[in-house]
């Protein structure tokens, strides 16, 4: 398999087949994100990728279940392109049950529900979605590209051609000037998306970002351990989606919590407010990581 380092994926996807179907991110403007800042955009070229699918398949047709799409925004290649992947992967790898992808609300915005549909009939079932917050004005602050009025749009346009998703919300976005307008509007955005999946993860200033620059100069002031697990609060207390599997659990935060939203969400809300008792110990900044 041939990789362009550095890649990535999401937890869930720790077992997955990853398919590298794009370079970077075509937006990669977000100020908080520094994982494809080394690389220019691209979409690779199709009888690579089929190669590489086709050379996964020979080594393990059997054992490949779930499918993971990298790297950072792969919904926006044509469906040109996106229709022999997913036709060769079911091909390849035939007790493959998902494809998944990373996807931005700019991008899906500007698919056509027939191409979604499409794509959906194909195999491709789940949509990782970072709005990272639902705050219009942190969201401009961070140069996500797009409000929280458009992630809803985006998210009814997946939900429509059948398509799962996964959002995930960046706790401390706002910083301490907008840390509870930050988290309440990030849960009212998670009700309005209503995904299938749902996860907070905690913001790490990375050196040599736009936002590392602002705190250098005393613009952004990240919130500290107690107030991050306020933030927590407030977004479970606003997030009402229908039926959704939540986790913040990833190595970024300090309070481990999962659960099911709306069904555990008083008992969510009692560990957090453990937590900021001080009754529960927390993940120690050495165990903590991006």
């Amino acid at each position: 398999m041939r990789y362009d380092e550095p890649l990535f994926r999401p937890p869930s996807e720790a077992d997955s087949f990853i398919l590298q179907a794009t370079l970077g991110c075509s937006w990669n403007a977000c100020t908080y994100c520094a994982m494809y800042r080394g690389k220019h955009y691209q979409v690779r070229p199709l009888d690579e990728v089929l190669a590489d699918i086709h050379e996964g398949g020979i080594k393990f047709s059997e054992d490949v279940r779930h499918v993971f799409v990298a790297d950072g925004d792969p919904l926006g290649m044509a469906l040109e392109q996106w229709e022999p992947i997913l036709l060769a992967l079911a091909a390849s790898f035939p007790r493959l049950r998902r494809v998944s992808t990373y996807a931005t609300a700019r991008n899906l915005l500007e698919k056509s529900p027939q191409d979604l549909e499409r794509l959906r009939e194909l195999g491709l079932t789940l949509l990782y979605i970072g709005p990272e917050s639902g705050d219009d004005v942190t969201l401009r602050r961070i140069a996500k590209g797009a409000d929280a009025a458009e992630h809803v749009e985006a998210a009814r346009k997946a939900k429509a051609a059948g398509m799962e998703q996964s959002l995930i919300f960046l706790l401390g976005a706002g910083g301490r000037e907008r840390s509870e307008e930050h988290a309440r509007a990030s849960g009212r955005l998670a009700t309005a998306m209503d995904p299938r999946f749902l996860s907070t993860l905690t913001l790490t200033v990375v050196p040599g970002t736009p936002l590392s620059t602002l705190e250098n100069q005393g613009r952004f002031e990240l919130p500290g351990i107690h107030e991050l697990l306020t933030e927590l609060r407030w977004f479970v207390e606003e997030a009402r989606p229908s039926a959704a599997i939540f986790r913040s659990n990833h190595a970024s935060n300090y309070l481990p919590i999962g659960g099911r939203l709306p069904r555990d969400r008083e008992t969510i809300l009692a560990a957090i407010d453990e937590a900021l008792a001080g009754r529960v110990p927390l993940r120690p900044e050495w165990a903590r990581g991006l």
